[in-house]
């Protein structure tokens, strides 16, 4: 059994929310195996692979309410088998592998920022590398490899399939997304305040402000010293999904005994579920002990148990 595991990660630079659709599609041979999942903020609505197709539980209702336009966005997510069994054959004869496993890997999808600015992409993976990708502005494939720029030459010559994909992350793919979030607006457009904590453990230089539970996806977190942004010895980390479809992130900032003692460090959280941001003092972090007992002071209810969830597709070998 072979386990694919899949981090769809963006990264806005502000607050203000984000909305975005994303497909990924994997085909692994021989035999090409295949899955397909697709997401909207962050949320799984569809996966496919070869023998069965789920769909989430509001978009079994969206269906009921517009049957045609859902059975045509299913079809969209089959009809990629085909096109994915094509491009992986040439692939392997482009790259003189006539058997053997290999896995083609497929992310497109686009973007909408709440002031209307929006974006789109579209790129391939072979074999754990890039392998080629759709550049907008220019809408042409740039390839990774000289052995890519092969595969473009046989398999797009004249650019049409560019240009269709092009066409597509710019206008249909924007007005999906809009009909998806429309649909799904009582579970996408729902706005959930995140639990924070601020904790250290015991001896270590490094301290961890944590948010999670909260949607939608999009959250601002910093470190502030004496009332001013901390722009380095910090690490902030991925937002990664929950099980219930919520989200989590953390930020930790690595600092001296002394300077904790000397000036006011404090974890900011801004996120669009709250009226004004959550500000954490460190003074009342929580100080975990190497043993996984705890002491000092504590924020809230404390630290809660991160569990990481993360999407992953099984394709049975």
């Amino acid at each position: 059994m072979l386990k694919l595991l899949l981090f769809l990660t963006f990264s806005p630079l502000s607050s203000a929310d984000t909305h975005t659709l994303q497909y990924l599609y994997t085909a692994v041979t021989p035999g090409v195996k295949f899955t397909a999942v697709g997401l909207v903020d962050g949320e799984q609505f569809v996966y496919y692979n070869n023998n069965m197709m789920r769909i989430s539980e509001w978009m079994k209702k969206a269906e009921a309410d517009d049957p045609l336009y859902w059975q045509k966005e299913k079809e969209h997510v089959k009809d990629q088998q085909d096109s994915l069994q094509n491009i992986v054959t040439t692939v392997m004869k482009s790259f003189n592998q006539p058997e053997g496993v290999h896995t083609l890997q497929w992310i497109y999808g686009c973007e909408r920022d709440d002031d209307g600015t929006t974006r789109g992409y579209d790129q391939y993976g072979y074999d754990g590398e890039d392998f080629i990708s759709l550049d907008l502005k220019t809408g042409a494939w740039t390839a990774a490899n000289d052995k890519a720029e092969n595969f473009i030459n046989e398999w797009d010559p004249t650019g049409a399939e560019a240009k269709d994909w092009k066409d597509f992350l710019q206008t249909d793919c924007i007005d999906q997304l809009q009909k998806i979030l429309n649909d799904g607006k009582e579970t996408l457009e729902r706005k959930v305040r995140p639990t924070a904590s601020v904790f250290q453990k015991h001896s270590s230089p490094e301290v961890v402000c944590h948010a999670t539970g909260f949607f939608p996806k999009t959250v601002m977190i910093t470190w502030q010293k004496d009332g001013e942004d901390v722009h380095e010895d910090k690490d902030l980390r991925e937002t990664l999904p929950n099980q219930d479809g919520s989200f989590q992130k953390r930020i930790i900032l690595t600092v001296s005994a002394e300077d904790l003692q000397k000036h006011t460090y404090t974890c900011v959280i801004q996120h669009s579920s709250l009226e004004k941001e959550i500000v954490l003092p460190v003074s009342e972090r929580r100080i975990l002990n190497p043993g996984g007992g705890s002491g000092g002071g504590r924020i809230g209810g404390g630290v809660a148990l991160v569990l990481i969830a993360i999407v992953v597709s099984e394709i049975v070998c």
